[in-house]
């Protein structure tokens, strides 16, 4: 059977950089309040009426494939995570297909979240080891900001997050106990509430603050979006931050060690661990638990907050662009978030 490899690798964010100081002008926060917390200085912005997951997606995409050395045309297979798509449907893969002209191609859209990039990788690693695909491109996306709350209500969430892009190319390779050694994904939908974005839905009313609601609605009156919930500001993310961070670090080391363990490889046999950007403080504890090296694990939050399904593939770009990953080294990929999903590969680049 054939190994799956990452052929060429881009990422994308844009221009705008947020401050910490510039979102203390707006809510009650400050940059000490913020770093203390979250290990975030600063964020990237998307431009708003410009920019969007798929624009910024094409971006990453372009240098992904320039960087495989081959063209749009070669693609046979989309896969695209996003928690912010352009639109409610069709999603972002066919816009990122229309937008790069590309022949009538497979497209997969993903809504793992946090998760997504490390479930899209596991997914077209199955499709390149059967050989049904050749060029599979993998795109993470997030444009965020548009959807934040800029007020000391929606402060807890609105600090951490950022846009931008990740891509790569998968391509077959015959070269033995190389690529993708093994991918590992879980979900635990028992706190799904605990991190999410209900509100609009298609749930006509069953969910109330995560709780089932019985109230009947008459068949002729379902609105999509209701006037009270325009009122109640009822389209924010909700995030329950202890809970959430309790869940992170329990499910990091384990899915870390699990993937280690099905390749027969200890913590030390790790040559950079990458992340998904949550929470400085989160990679930091993972860290110190497993014994890593400061060198051993790659973290880029402090630039970009938590750019959620793109951060993974911005992150490991980043890493390999300053020369930190070079061919034969160990690279382990572990992502945690809404769902709960988590999710880690390892690589041999």
């Amino acid at each position: 059977m054939k190994q799956t490899k990452i052929a060429g690798i881009g990422m994308y964010v844009p221009e705008q950089i947020i401050s910490n100081q510039d979102l203390s002008a707006v809510m009650d926060t400050s940059d000490s309040w913020i770093r203390e917390r979250t290990g975030i200085q600063e964020r990237h912005y998307a431009s708003y009426g410009k920019e969007t997951s798929t624009t910024m997606g094409v971006k990453a995409a372009e240098q992904a494939i320039k960087r495989a050395g081959i063209t749009a045309a070669d693609i046979d297979f989309i896969i695209f995570a996003t928690l912010s798509p352009d639109y409610f449907f069709p999603g972002c893969s066919v816009l990122l297909q229309r937008s790069m002209e590309m022949k009538e191609v497979a497209a997969l859209d993903i809504r793992n979240q946090c998760s997504g990039f490390v479930y899209g990788l596991s997914i077209a690693d199955q499709f390149i080891k059967t050989g049904m695909y050749k060029n599979i491109l993998v795109v993470a996306a997030e444009t965020q900001s548009f959807a934040l709350n800029f007020s000391n209500t929606g402060r807890n969430v609105s600090v951490i997050f950022g846009d931008g892009a990740g891509a790569v190319v998968l391509q077959p390779t015959n070269q033995p106990n190389s690529g993708i050694l093994s991918t590992h994904l879980h979900s635990d939908g028992k706190g799904a509430e605990l991190l999410s974005m209900i509100n609009p839905g298609f749930h006509g009313g069953y969910y109330k603050n995560g709780q089932n609601n019985s109230e009947e609605i008459s068949a002729f009156n379902r609105p999509f979006i209701t006037g009270e919930q325009k009122e109640e500001h009822d389209f924010d993310a909700f995030m329950d931050g202890q809970v959430v961070f309790k869940k992170a670090v329990e499910k990091f080391p384990e899915v870390i060690m699990e993937a280690l363990n099905a390749n027969q490889l200890q913590t030390n046999d790790i040559s950079i661990l990458i992340p998904h950007q949550a929470n400085l403080r989160i990679s930091q504890f993972i860290q110190q638990k497993l014994k890593l090296t400061d060198e051993q694990v790659f973290n880029n939050i402090q630039r970009y907050g938590n750019t959620t399904a793109a951060s993974v593939p911005i992150a490991l770009c980043e890493a390999w662009e300053q020369g930190k990953i070079k061919d034969g080294d160990i690279v382990c990929l572990a992502a945690f978030g809404s769902g709960f999903t988590w999710a880690s590969a390892l690589l041999r680049w």
